[in-house]
């Protein structure tokens, strides 16, 4: 209960006292766009940790240098966790884009901060504003943004295994021409959803693969990328779970 209410604690007073630096954030954007992208990206990356800190939370981070750190990259991963989030914010080498649920914009404060951070709101249940968010994604990537997408499509409530992967995510990658970066999370889950309500100490896995360059794949793999990445996170998912 204690960790619930100092990360719980934290956040509200965080979206409270940071609605002055939203204000100077704003400003900021209207005369230096990647300095306002910069900064509000150390700022929610110093929020991040001070709530992995209170939760508790071991990662062990294995295969940054996979990461290109010259071009923007599509991350993608499993998802089991509303930390999931959190836990791999924190190391994004440039200002990244979370493609998240409609639901999300409507958190006052909140919506803010993610619009700072170039998110996205994606209606599933609405094919024309989904293709817009898509075609959205697509521009900020060849904006040199980068952009991390769970293509399960929701968090996954069954422990060591993974729901089919959308295509439509990969298309991001596929049109604005950046590799994605398989994102492998273990064990993000016994945080918290694990014993909702509460929050508990745990030990995260997070592993990022070898970039996937579209081009340089058969073309036949390149009509099938998503059972592709998902075998990668698949295989890597499996060998992770016996250090947990």
């Amino acid at each position: 209960m204690i960790r619930l209410i100092l990360v719980a604690g934290f956040v509200i007073l965080f979206l409270i006292l940071s609605m002055p630096v939203m204000f100077v954030e704003w400003i900021i954007g209207k005369y230096n766009p990647d300095l306002k992208s910069r900064s509000s990206l150390a700022i929610v990356n110093w929020a991040f940790r001070c709530v992995r800190f209170l939760a508790g939370t071991k990662v062990d981070y294995i295969g940054e240098e996979n990461i290109p750190t010259d071009t923007p990259v599509l991350y993608i991963g499993n998802h089991r966790s509303f930390f999931d989030i959190v836990l791999t914010y924190v190391r994004v080498p440039r200002p990244t884009g979370y493609i998240a649920k409609k639901s999300m914009e409507k958190v006052p404060l909140l919506n803010i901060w993610m619009r700072n951070l170039h998110c996205l709101f994606l209606d599933r249940e609405n094919i024309k504003a989904g293709m817009q968010t898509i075609l959205a994604a697509i521009d900020l990537m060849r904006n040199g943004k980068s952009i991390c997408i769970f293509p399960e499509g929701t968090r996954n409530k069954e422990e060591g295994t993974l729901l089919p992967f959308h295509e439509g995510s990969f298309k991001i990658a596929a049109k604005a021409n950046c590799p994605i970066v398989p994102m492998t999370i273990n064990n993000s889950a016994a945080v918290f959803e694990n014993q909702f309500p509460w929050i508990k100490k745990a030990h995260v896995i997070i592993e990022y693969g070898k970039p996937v360059y579209i081009k340089e794949l058969p073309k036949e793999q390149q009509k099938k990328l998503a059972p592709y990445v998902q075998e990668i996170i698949l295989e890597t998912y499996n060998k992770n779970k016996v250090n947990i």
